[in-house]
């Protein structure tokens, strides 16, 4: 039997694939219009080599319901028969069975998730960073100015440290001569200039042995001072007992002719000399007394207390 119509009369002596070789296909072998008895068979055979592969096939409908098994229903068509499709073949995902078909794009879709989680890693770094820069700046300049409470706190200047040395030294008395308690001969003149003492007035007749003048001192606090005594001589030394509450000194106060004042000149002859007491709390009585064995020709100008300069 050769390729194409051989000439029977029935369609079962055709070679059914007469349509394939290009002998068949010279006699006018066409492809079976029907299908071959089986259930969702297709109804149109195509040549090889007339399939077309990269186009997206429709779409698979849900078969009719057939009548008879054995017959194609009726509005079947092949998908090469509907418009656009040739029948190419659909890629199968992993899935399936053993095919090649390419998946679904993972690899951009990795790349996308790869560059969101990037994105959000910068922003939280960029947002921690500027929280820190905030934090410090604060921190910065809450350090860089005192609070209120620290200002407070710093010691300030004492204004009454100064202020009580003043008043402890305003407050050792200074006793002009006239104001003094005179003892029997004594009494108060001014006729010699130069007396530091209010009016010029001093005290005269302390140049004889029993000669005496009292202080009474108030408010005293207990220690050594130095009791100073205004005096002048007539150009000649001379010296006095310094009595302290009732205890006489073992040393005579010294009222020398300091610096040489020429013989008998009163008025060049002011000087100033001191001497260590130990005073009580409270009142204290300093006499200044001429007894025997002292030099005594002097006038009285004041008596004061200075506090005793550290050694």
């Amino acid at each position: 039997m050769t390729p194409g119509n051989n000439g029977a009369s029935t369609p079962e002596d055709d070679d059914p694939f007469g349509y394939l070789y290009a002998d068949g296909q010279a006699n006018g072998a066409q492809p079976p219009s029907g299908g071959y008895g089986y259930p969702n068979s297709v109804n149109r055979v195509r040549p090889v080599g007339t399939r077309q592969y990269g186009q997206q096939a429709p779409a698979p409908q849900a078969p009719p319901q057939q009548g008879t098994y054995g017959q194609s229903a009726a509005h079947y068509a092949a998908p090469e028969t509907l418009p656009g499709g040739s029948g190419a073949q659909q890629p199968r995902g992993g899935h399936g069975g053993g095919g090649r078909g390419r998946g679904p794009n993972t690899k951009g879709l990795l790349i996308g998730a790869v560059a969101v989680v990037a994105a959000v890693v910068v922003g939280i770094s960029i947002a921690m960073i500027s929280g820190d820069d905030e934090d410090g700046k604060d921190g910065n300049q809450a350090d860089s100015t005192p609070t209120q409470s620290q200002e407070s706190s710093e010691p300030s200047p004492s204004a009454s440290s100064g202020g009580d040395e003043e008043e402890e030294a305003a407050e050792l008395p200074t006793i002009d001569a006239k104001a003094l308690r005179l003892g029997e001969g004594m009494a108060t003149a001014s006729d010699i200039k130069g007396a530091k003492a209010d009016g010029g007035v001093y005290v005269a007749g302390f140049d004889k042995v029993g000669a005496k003048v009292t202080w009474t001192v108030n408010g005293i606090k207990e220690g050594t001072y130095r009791f100073y005594v205004g005096y002048a001589t007539p150009g000649e030394d001379t010296n006095a007992t310094v009595v302290v509450n009732g205890e006489a000194a073992t040393r005579p106060l010294n009222m020398e002719n300091f610096g040489g004042t020429p013989k008998g000149d009163w008025e060049k002859g002011w000087k100033d000399t001191w001497a260590n007491v130990n005073l009580a709390d409270g009142t204290n009585t300093i006499e200044l007394v001429c007894n025997e064995g002292n030099q005594c020709n002097a006038i009285l100008d004041q008596f004061w207390l200075t506090e005793e300069p550290p050694s």
